[in-house]
């Protein structure tokens, strides 16, 4: 895995500040940090950080819940306070998907959305991941072009 030497290990859970530069017909109705996602960042681990520290554990699960079936999830705070800034009086967690697609969809609908007086910020873990996780996806998005190959070759056919 490539280290770039100028970021910490984990910058890249910062929240980006908004993109205000684009072009007006391509800004959409509401401002989006931009940032582009390969296969290889993209993960069923996440971590939701800005959760107020009020006792949410099982509001935030069942909130997470709505997108798709956890494997796991934890409150992750005392893990992740050596390591990045954190917002004061707020906890981190950090759950892990079955499939993707629902992580993605968590990321999609959660992210900057407010929870019980906070602003969640969704990030993708994948320094979580093992080795064998890893190939799974990359397994999974190889079938997912081949099967996008297979039906874009069948319609330009009829």
């Amino acid at each position: 895995m490539y280290i770039n030497m100028e970021e910490t290990p984990l910058s890249h859970h910062k929240r980006l500040a908004y993109c205000t530069t684009r072009l007006q017909y391509r800004q959409g109705r509401e401002l989006k940090a931009v940032k582009v996602y390969t296969v290889a960042s993209e993960s069923r681990h996440i971590l939701i950080f800005g959760v107020p520290k009020v006792n949410l554990h099982s509001e935030i699960k069942n909130k997470l819940q709505q997108f798709g079936k956890l494997r796991s999830f934890s409150c992750v705070t005392s893990e992740m306070a050596g390591r990045i800034e954190l917002e004061a009086f707020t906890d981190v967690y950090a759950a892990q998907f079955e499939r993707l697609e629902h992580a993605r969809r968590a990321k999609r609908q959660l992210d900057a959305k407010q929870f019980f007086g906070g602003i969640l910020h969704i990030s993708y873990a994948p320094e979580r991941e093992n080795s064998q996780e890893l190939r799974e996806k990359l397994l999974q998005r190889r079938k997912e072009i081949i099967q996008r190959l297979q039906r874009n070759r069948s319609e330009q056919s009829h």
